[in-house]
């Protein structure tokens, strides 16, 4: 499949921002002492994560004044699904934010975190099916999706709110947060390291014979099926080589798992506080490096016949 850019930031921004709200909640609803005014600038880095997340997401509609038709397939379409999930999701976290800084208490304002935990997995939940209902990609179909897109969102978030504790001399919340966001980011590693096992093992259900109608046994494709570019040519197939998509998958596992997971090892080793940061800032690009090999090594069964030529 051909990655959108908008697509690839707003999965990973709102992803990111999920994790770090995640976090912050489980360590209030733990006890954990926490500066306020630091959680009230964690929780302000999330909604600007939130909020620029959902305007890259526009960038990717073609008529965006029509944006709001989006929710009206709530019934059948988890992208709908996902349309009004996200703003409830920042409106929660807004609230939550808001509850703070006013010094607002009682059940409804205890109960927030949990609600923000609640809404950051259903959107997780909602995010991940638009791509693993898909039957017909074989890459996306399967559990993994699901549970690739949250341990992953739950990783950066929590390796952020680590490097943010870390500048803020957070100690406590470091403490009990650190062994998280390195177990999470060991876990997410190994669920990615399942996925791209699996997907490298799928042999394809479409065959040139199925996607043509021909039923000759011996086939052989000419042409890419149009004389130019079109729409089927751009769209579902990203133009890359194999050797580029080799090293995109490198350099995610890399910056994504193996470097933050040997910086959190220093810095358990040494009590540094610098290695949660360069481990969050290793994780940024990382992401998007994630993102794009989701996308590029899905292959639409269309391409049988758009792309491949004997």
């Amino acid at each position: 499949m051909h990655p959108a850019f908008s697509i690839l930031f707003f999965t990973t921004l709102a992803g990111a921002a999920q994790g770090l709200v995640v976090a912050l909640a489980l360590a209030l609803l733990a006890g954990v002492a926490m500066d306020a005014a630091f959680v009230l600038q964690a929780l302000a880095v999330g909604e600007v994560l939130l909020i620029a997340g959902l305007g890259a997401s526009f960038l990717h509609l073609g008529h965006k004044m029509r944006a709001w038709r989006a929710v009206l397939m709530w019934r059948t379409s988890w992208m709908s699904r996902e349309v009004i999930v996200l703003p409830a999701f920042i409106g929660l976290v807004g609230a939550w934010w808001l509850s703070l800084w006013a010094g607002i208490s009682g059940p409804w304002a205890q109960a927030l975190p949990l609600l923000v935990v609640a809404g950051a997995l259903l959107l997780w939940y909602c995010t991940a099916m638009i791509y693993a209902c898909l039957r017909f990609i074989q890459e996306w179909a399967h559990w993994l999706t699901v549970a690739n897109f949250t341990l992953i969102g739950l990783s950066s978030g929590s390796m952020l709110v680590c490097a943010l504790a870390a500048l803020n001399q957070q100690d406590a919340l470091l403490q009990v947060l650190a062994p998280w966001a390195t177990e999470i980011t060991l876990l997410a590693g190994l669920a990615r390291w399942a996925s791209l096992r699996r997907n490298a093992d799928l042999r394809a259900i479409s065959t040139l014979q199925s996607a043509t109608g021909i039923k000759a046994s011996k086939l052989v494709q000419k042409s890419m099926g149009m004389s130019a570019g079109s729409f089927n040519t751009r769209e579902f197939f990203h133009g890359a080589s194999l050797v580029v998509l080799r090293n995109m998958r490198w350099a995610f596992s890399l910056g994504l798992f193996v470097l933050p997971l040997a910086l959190a090892w220093w810095a358990f080793s040494s009590a540094a506080l610098w290695p949660w940061v360069l481990a969050s800032v290793l994780q940024a690009p990382s992401l998007i490096a994630e993102r794009w090999v989701f996308f590029a090594q899905a292959k639409h069964p269309q391409n049988l016949y758009y792309q491949t030529v004997g």
